[in-house]
């Protein structure tokens, strides 16, 4: 039942006190007491207005021409998953990865694994972890290419894609979306999160936005043993990718990420006026005969 409440008109005179006017008005501005839907026999002890139902007026339409609305239809798509696997190095991604992996596989699932063609430090069809273990993968150039280069039919047929070393991968954003939310794989992330400057590294906290879960690893300073967050370059290069192992990084806490920082910078000062002291002394010295 609907109702509508009735304002005591105390700074306009109703328009019943202007019956000469109100003959003229329109039917929509009527008074409340001319409405044909008003069912109230007395406004003046009545606060509210009790209004008909308005299936009076929907008995005039005629029942062949009422139009129920479309069944919406929901599509039933796949429902895919994606898990990120971020640290410094030594931090034992790959190897959370290839357990993730062989878990997958023990479970009865299809499975395969991708890694950027550009790490070639251990097997260039292999993903080996610093450990030793191994596993086959495909090494690509890019993500792109993965469903042309196994089959469409077995790509359709995978329910697992592993990706080590995805800081690589500069269509690593693309290829998540595509593979989790419109083929329903469940795709498993292991890389870098930051470069030896702390800086973000590819495409990896990208996908973080996209990630069912994100598990953040941690390594052993190599100074004091305490957890470390950060990879420390050792060498002089300043490009970010640089592929390298235990001669090239370390992982390091936050103290001795910035200590180390120093002492490399030291290092480098040093070898830098050995070098100019070296090339002064030769061109100082005589020819011998």
């Amino acid at each position: 039942m609907l109702f509508m409440c009735k304002m005591n008109s105390l700074f306009v005179p109703a328009l019943s006190n202007f019956p000469s006017f109100s003959k003229q008005i329109p039917p929509s501005y009527l008074p409340f007491s001319e409405y044909p839907f008003c069912t109230s026999s007395s406004l003046k002890n009545s606060h509210f207005l009790h209004l008909k139902p308005l299936s009076s007026f929907a008995c005039s339409m005629s029942t062949s021409s009422k139009v129920s609305a479309p069944r919406m239809e929901v599509s039933r798509l796949p429902s895919g998953e994606i898990h990120v696997i971020i640290g410094p190095m030594f931090a034992g991604k790959t190897t959370a990865l290839l357990r993730r992996i062989q878990s997958e596989s023990n479970n009865g699932r299809s499975v395969a694994i991708i890694k950027s063609n550009k790490d070639t430090r251990y097997e260039l069809d292999s993903i080996v972890t610093h450990d030793g273990a191994k596993l086959s993968c495909w090494a690509l150039p890019d993500l792109s290419s993965f469903r042309e280069k196994i089959g469409v039919d077995v790509y359709d047929k995978l329910d697992v894609i592993g990706i080590d070393e995805a800081q690589f991968f500069e269509d690593l954003y693309g290829f998540c979306c595509k593979a989790a939310d419109h083929d329903g794989k469940t795709v498993i992330v292991a890389g870098l999160d930051g470069d030896y400057m702390r800086r973000s590294f590819g495409s990896v906290l990208d996908i973080i936005p996209l990630a069912d879960s994100v598990t953040k690893l941690t390594a052993r300073c190599e100074f004091c043993g305490k957890r470390a967050f950060f990879t420390l370059r050792k060498t002089e290069q300043t490009q970010t990718e640089l592929i390298g192992g235990p001669d090239v990084y370390m992982p390091v806490c936050r103290l001795h990420y910035f200590n180390g920082q120093a002492v490399i910078e030291a290092a480098r000062i040093v070898l830098e006026s050995q070098s100019i002291k070296r090339d002064s002394y030769l061109e100082a010295s005589p020819l011998s005969n």
